[in-house]
């Protein structure tokens, strides 16, 4: 989930020495009347079309920006793609790691439903902080002002908590400071603006012109279908034991991630299968995992599995359609994957298809 070695590091670090510390910190319980609005069952609903000159709102659910003129940076290009742009009222706020404090990040994220001139939401990064904003969100109001959610990398603590709690689909997608490549953009405006299902996905034009565009391949052959969840695969294992626990059974799961060593995949992947979450899947696709294997100068052991063999060991006992390296997630190539859509894999035939429209 992050972009250099040293950050990489560094959040590993800070995970370990704050998951210590928990141990002496009371945690906030929440009241009955919040458990029971976390228990209720929500029917799907999908969000209102994007058109072009349509108003989109930038707000930071996570992490702020490094730099002040990434705000206009991302301003800009998202005028360019044709749209017009609001600002959270928060976003240049940082606080630490966060871009500001919670209450703060949440009554942008509120303010920008409520408000009729807004149809989509985008989160201008990712980074860490989403996961927090359990407790300051109102999901009915999100419910009954339905419009479009899209953000990948942490922001899939935020989608998976809207989608199961509000019944909104959500869409693991570019952030506001990614790349939007002729690629990424062809499946940014389908997903955010076709009201007709997008069909088999096609795959960008490789590096290396001998090779073919569909890289895919296949870790247990097959064909499934079922309505779509998942998101980063290190922030679907944090949402196990809360309230936006990913559900996972007759679904079509998918699971990206990058920078990770072989045996962090393989912890993670082994977490979710003790969970059952695998077995109860109808099918996987597993993003390309970019930059994911052992470091070059701190490997994590002397001997490693690769990372095709973490998913054989870990994924090809599970005996139904999984299909790995798809452009999901942390690349600049990106599809859009919307979140309780109905969609099938076939892994024989290496094709990631999507049964109906994700808008309305």
């Amino acid at each position: 989930m992050t972009k250099t070695k040293h950050t990489f590091v560094d959040r590993r670090d800070f995970l370990r020495k704050s998951f210590v510390g928990m141990a002496s910190v009371p945690l906030l319980s929440l009241r009955t009347s919040e458990k029971n609005h976390f228990s209720k069952s929500r029917p799907l609903i999908k969000p209102p079309r994007l058109q072009n000159g349509d108003t989109i709102a930038l707000v930071t659910p996570a992490s702020g920006p490094f730099e002040s003129s990434t705000i206009w940076k991302t301003r800009v290009r998202l005028q360019n793609l044709g749209f017009r742009v609001k600002l959270g009222k928060h976003i240049s706020e940082n606080y630490g790691y966060l871009a500001g404090s919670d209450r703060d990040r949440a009554e942008d994220l509120h303010t920008m439903f409520k408000d009729s001139s807004v149809r989509a939401i985008v989160a201008l990064r990712g980074g860490y902080g989403s996961g927090r904003l359990l407790n300051h969100l109102d999901f009915e109001l999100i419910r009954n002002h339905p419009k479009i959610l899209i953000g990948y990398s942490d922001i899939t603590s935020l989608l998976l908590m809207v989608y199961k709690l509000s019944g909104l689909v959500v869409f693991h997608g570019p952030v506001g400071v990614s790349d939007f490549t002729d690629y990424t953009q062809k499946y940014f405006r389908m997903m955010l603006s076709s009201t007709k299902a997008a069909g088999p996905i096609d795959f960008p034009e490789p590096e290396d012109p001998l090779l073919p565009a569909n890289q895919t391949w296949p870790i247990h052959g097959g064909r499934a279908a079922g309505r779509v969840v998942g998101g980063n695969l290190t922030l679907v294992c944090a949402s196990l034991g809360t309230p936006y626990e990913i559900e996972t059974k007759g679904k079509l799961l998918f699971l990206e991630d990058t920078e990770e060593e072989p045996y962090s995949l393989d912890r993670m992947f082994t977490q979710l299968d003790n969970a059952g979450k695998l077995d109860e899947a109808a099918a996987i696709v597993l993003g390309h995992c970019e930059k994911c294997g052992p470091r070059d100068f701190k490997p994590g052991f002397d001997r490693t599995l690769s990372v095709e063999e973490v998913y054989r060991d870990r994924l090809g006992h599970l005996k139904k359609p999984i299909l790995a390296d798809l452009p999901i997630g942390h690349l600049h190539d990106k599809i859009t994957v919307p979140l309780g859509i109905r969609a099938a894999v076939d892994a024989d035939k290496r094709q990631f298809i999507f049964e109906e429209a994700a808008v309305s």
